[in-house]
């Protein structure tokens, strides 16, 4: 190979973009306000599922139509090998979850209505043309919005959780990406816990007066499946 040719294959590659790759996470839990005001974007908080790549950029994948609000979060990485066992380097993130929000779009209503809140699930299905993997999604409760004067003090959350109990006996629930241990809530009906732990729930989430466990901010339980 002459000298200059060789110098110039050197240059291509070595100014070569590095090849990314798109890796969907599922949403394991998710809150947010119970109602809104139309044409008003509100933020839903995402624990999502974890991954290992080498700098992973989070994107809440979040989209609306006329029915129905949608969270399907990804990574975009560097598509290069990682030693997950046995990682070491700093740009790279071993994310065992992570405890983010994501931006909804704002929402039509003339009257008030309610949209459906769908995220991204376990089941793996890959388009091979579509710009991101895709994964099914799961309805993970609803949200109502109001043309005016809509209602802030409610949360409503959804997500497969784990049951705890502290040393005083008191049940609580925490998502099960979450490894924080602020991230666990009271129950308010201590006695509704069965077959909790690895289930997926729905409730709502409020503050109150009268304190349960010692904390004023509980969940409430409306399903489990």
């Amino acid at each position: 190979m002459r000298p200059v040719l060789f110098v110039l294959l050197c240059c291509a590659l070595a100014c070569e973009e590095p090849r990314i790759k798109v890796v969907p996470v599922t949403v394991q839990w998710m809150d947010w306000p119970a109602e809104v005001n139309a044409g008003q974007t509100f933020r839903a908080r995402l624990i999502v599922s974890g991954i290992c790549a080498a700098d992973p950029r989070f994107h809440p994948g979040s989209t609306a139509d006329l029915s129905a609000v949608t969270f399907a979060p990804y990574f975009v990485t560097d598509d290069r090998p990682i030693a997950c066992a046995d990682v070491r380097a700093s740009d790279v993130l071993v994310v065992i979850g992570i405890d983010t929000a994501g931006l909804a779009p704002a929402l039509a209503a003339s009257v008030a209505r309610t949209y459906e809140m769908r995220g991204a699930t376990w089941a793996y299905t890959y388009a091979p043309n579509a710009l991101t993997p895709s994964l099914p999604v799961r309805l993970f409760g609803s949200i109502t919005v109001r043309p005016s004067g809509a209602d802030s003090s409610r949360r409503n959350g959804a997500g497969t959780v784990y049951l705890l109990r502290d040393s005083a006996g008191c049940a609580r629930v925490r998502p099960i990406a979450a490894w924080k241990a602020d991230t666990a809530l009271a129950l308010d009906d201590q006695a509704d816990t069965v077959n909790l732990s690895g289930a997926f729930v729905r409730g709502y989430i409020y503050d109150t007066d009268v304190p349960v466990c010692g904390k004023t901010r509980l969940f409430h339980l409306v399903a489990r499946e």
